[in-house]
């Protein structure tokens, strides 16, 4: 567990490098409009500098620049994979983008708007191991059904497993890593994984949950 928690606040830093250019981050609650634009009120912009450290000034541009870029304020699956495109081989971004993309559509509804992307930017910024860890869940979770099945983690891991084998995973495959995955997070034996059961194994430092997860963050992480 000390080996993990600092990794990741390194990686939950680095954040913004790659998917946040213009810097999304809105409160929870939905931003008004004028005239059919996305528009921040002062509150708003108030809100956000408490919880994210930074001033109301720089909220405002940082909301400003994503809607030169979105101007409806919702960005496409689209889009998000240009982003993934400059933090991996257009291969492995090809394969990862819908896994990545369902820690920020929380609603499923194939968009990601600025709540989400407030949640996901205050979570990866200033939560807990615990509280990364259960958005990085949804990554496993490919039906959103709030469980991982052997079947989802053997999918998952089948489209990742380009990124894996960097790491000296070719010694072992596919089915291997997901078998010894799962019988690590499968501690109640049941045929499926809950949230907990996933994030208790990723803190007990189990060797396969935990390569998963912090193959999960190195998206994330810009090369020095």
């Amino acid at each position: 567990m000390a080996e993990m928690q600092p990794y990741l606040r390194e990686s939950f830093i680095c954040l913004e490098k790659h998917f946040v250019f213009s810097a999304i981050r809105l409160t929870k609650d939905q931003m008004g409009s004028k005239n059919g634009k996305p528009v921040i009120t002062d509150q708003q912009a108030a809100d956000l500098a408490r919880t994210s450290g930074m001033t109301e000034e720089e909220v405002k541009e940082s909301f400003n620049a994503f809607v030169a870029e979105h101007p409806n304020g919702k960005m496409k699956k689209k889009d998000f994979t240009e982003m993934m495109q400059k933090a991996l081989p257009k291969k492995d971004a090809n394969k990862m983008t819908k896994h990545v993309f369902r820690i920020y559509d929380e609603n499923d509804d194939g968009y990601v708007d600025f709540p989400e992307f407030m949640v996901v930017y205050t979570i990866m910024s200033d939560g807990t191991p615990e509280e990364v860890l259960t958005k990085i869940f949804r990554v496993f979770d490919v039906n959103s059904d709030g469980t991982i099945t052997q079947k989802e983690l053997k999918r998952l891991i089948k489209d990742m497993y380009g990124l894996l084998v960097t790491d000296g995973a070719e010694k072992k495959t596919k089915d291997m890593i997901t078998s010894g995955a799962f019988k690590e997070m499968d501690k109640d034996e049941d045929g499926k994984v809950s949230m907990q059961e996933w994030i208790d194994a990723c803190l007990g430092q189990e060797e396969f949950s935990k390569m998963l997860a912090l193959k999960i963050i190195d998206i994330f992480v810009e090369d020095e």
